[in-house]
């Protein structure tokens, strides 16, 4: 098929602009749903298409390009609120809770969140994993000891975000380490530059910031024990799905299968808990989710959650985001800047500055968490080897500006799921997920003092902090 010409890059730049400026304006601005400002914004850009007399079919085809890569994580959603019910209903999450209150001390609860998380995304390398499932035990915890919800959403998200960014079984580091054509785990330790340093300081606010809570009321928290243990069953055997999740992430099961043969066990426990149980009762379970009945005003709001219409929304963004990507991938107007970018750099942290700002662009334009490294990766790749630098230095830099960032955009897959799942909007959490915003501040730092920059080769044509 004949490709139209592509467009300036001023040409380009300005209609990107617009675009971030509607997206912007409508969602932060008018309060608008996210999908409604990103529809809006994908009727600029096929009016654009139109100007340009690109024909229908082409934009089709960058469409179904655009949507081919959200797939998979829009099936893993939905099972995840699936997942979400019936660990609900079989009393994994409530059991987490009731241990959780038991032995957390709250003057460190939201450190110690972040830390746990950190720890069992690491062991598992999903973040959406982490956070739909300890994650909403942690929430519920958080919400019952009176500890701002935000906060709390996010230590969960910067736990979850560094064990995932860190983790050998995490699909995101694979394939930036596989972008980058680096060795995994040399990957996963060049990035200890700017990840141990954020994580460090992330643990220091996250401290601080937990210490201001009000006083709890212990008659309270034992009220709230009671209610869980007379509605659910508490049992040690209830951490055997989470043993199950543990184990399948450690062998490398495929995410969509571990999560079903987790829902497929924790539907024989409740079966087993409530013989009576209907299949009826079942389907609208996982259609539906778990609707809670305690009594209890903040405990229902709390645990009335998860099923496949939960992820709804989420599905829907998801598919008008990578629309949005696909239509301004197939019409050059984010390859016309990227490009201009490339060819203006002068300097390693001005080379380093750009794939950071790139990483953030196609989160921002984009959406897709994968494409933030796979574009800028490629776009960059060629001059990282002309400067001489390892490419793992592209790699952490990728990680830092695309990976991080994608659970701080609202109209972006990580933040639509952190949203859909905790039932905060992404720009109230999005200041406490420290672990995501410090990230590329200190790839930054490394880029302009050359700490953890490290050469593959000697060579004439490397670039310095400061010239070519």
């Amino acid at each position: 098929m004949q490709r139209n010409k592509q467009p300036s890059v001023l040409e380009a730049s300005i209609m990107l602009v617009i675009v971030f400026i509607s997206i912007a304006t409508g969602v932060i601005g008018l309060g608008v749903s996210p999908n409604v400002a990103i529809l809006f914004a994908i009727g600029l850009v096929m009016i654009y298409a139109v100007v340009k007399k690109m024909p229908a079919s082409q934009l089709h085809e960058g469409i179904i390009k655009g949507l081919t890569p959200g797939l998979i994580p829009i099936f893993i959603f939905i099972l995840v609120g699936s997942l979400i019910a019936v660990w609900i209903q079989g009393g994994i999450i409530p059991t987490l809770m009731v241990v959780g209150f038991k032995l957390i001390d709250i003057r460190w609860f939201v450190p110690s969140v972040f830390v746990v998380c950190s720890l069992v995304g690491s062991a598992v390398g999903s973040a959406f994993t982490v956070m739909s499932t300890i994650g909403i035990a942690f929430f519920g915890i958080g919400t019952t000891l009176g500890i701002y919800p935000p906060l709390v959403v996010g230590a969960i998200v910067s736990g979850s975000v560094f064990g995932d960014k860190m983790s050998p079984l995490s699909e995101s580091t694979n394939l930036t380490a596989a972008v980058v054509e680096a060795d995994l785990f040399k990957h996963i330790k060049h990035l200890m530059w700017s990840t141990v340093p954020a994580f460090i300081l992330s643990l220091l606010l996250f401290s601080v910031l937990g210490l201001n809570h009000r006083q709890v009321n212990l008659q309270e928290i034992n009220h709230i024990i009671n209610l869980l243990e007379k509605q659910f069953t508490i049992s040690w055997v209830a951490v055997i799905p989470v043993i199950l999740m543990l184990v399948c992430a450690w062998k490398k099961v495929p995410a969509i299968l571990t999560i079903l043969l987790n829902i497929g066990v924790t539907i024989v426990f409740i079966i087993y808990q409530q013989p009576k149980i209907k299949s009826h009762q079942l389907g609208a379970l996982i259609e539906s989710g778990y609707l809670s009945k305690t009594g209890n005003q903040q405990m229902d709001l709390l645990l009335s959650r998860g099923g496949i219409e939960s992820m709804l929304p989420t599905v829907s963004l998801i598919i008008l985001t990578l629309s949005l990507g696909g239509l301004l991938m197939e019409t050059g107007l984010i390859s016309q800047v990227m490009s201009l970018v490339s060819k203006h750099l002068s300097s390693t942290s001005s080379l380093i500055m750009a794939t950071l700002l790139s990483g953030i662009g196609v989160n921002l334009f984009i959406g897709e968490q994968f494409l933030s490294v796979i574009l800028p990766g490629n776009a960059f790749k060629e001059l990282y080897k002309k400067a001489g630098l390892d490419p793992v230095v592209l790699g952490r830099t990728l990680e830092d500006g695309g990976t991080v960032i994608n659970y701080l955009i609202p109209w972006g897959i990580g933040g639509g799921f952190v949203a859909a799942t905790f039932g905060i909007p992404t720009m109230t959490y999005l200041p406490f997920v420290f672990f995501s915003l410090l990230s590329p501040v200190f790839s930054i730092v490394s880029g302009v003092t050359g700490l953890g920059i490290t050469y593959k080769t000697s060579s004439s044509n490397i670039l310095t902090k400061n010239s070519v």
